[in-house]
């Protein structure tokens, strides 16, 4: 299964670069490559991949497409929206359409989102550089497989650390058509 739901956003940091500034309008464009997708045998699958990012011409809030296409748009298109909330702290969030609106955040030169779902951790990252735009998806189950640490070391206090486990990496490099 493809978990790829995304959420457009950014932190509210100061100091963002050229491109972060003008976001979403330098990210405007539509994007196409190949996603391939990996586990821990290796690449496990390959699948056309788009991306569509567009002003919305009725809006006057500062809304964009957001669409997603896996194999095509008969098999897999996802029509989201990209909603603007604080641009100028960096948060927006993606309208999935049905129900699902999430929160993202724009750090330096990425788009990030990170949530739960069906006891999945998901990480979407989005980075556009140059004339290409770098889609990743980190995954894995919610339950940890580790704790360590919850104990002293001489004076010092050594925090409990949780370690998840990651069984899905997906990537993709897209070029504008």
């Amino acid at each position: 299964m493809l978990c790829c739901l995304i959420v457009l956003g950014s932190a509210g940091l100061s100091g963002q670069t050229a491109d972060t500034v003008t976001f979403p309008a330098s990210w405007a464009g539509n994007w196409h490559g190949t996603l391939e997708i990996f586990n821990a045998k290796g690449k496990v699958q390959s699948v056309p991949m788009w991306i569509e990012i567009h002003k919305i011409d009725t809006s006057t809030t500062g809304r964009y497409t957001f669409g997603l296409v896996y194999g095509s748009k008969e098999q897999d298109w996802r029509p989201y929206e990209l909603v603007p909330v604080a641009p100028d702290r960096g948060l927006w969030k993606v309208d999935e359409k049905n129900g699902i609106v999430m929160e993202s955040f724009l750090c330096g030169p990425k788009l990030l989102c990170w949530f739960v779902v069906n006891n999945s951790r998901i990480l979407c990252t989005y980075e556009k550089s140059g004339d290409e735009l770098y889609f990743e998806v980190y995954s894995g189950l919610e339950a940890a497989v580790s704790t360590t640490g919850n104990t002293k070391q001489g004076e010092e206090d050594i925090p409990e650390v949780k370690t998840f486990p990651f069984s899905v990496f997906q990537r993709a490099v897209l070029k504008l058509n």
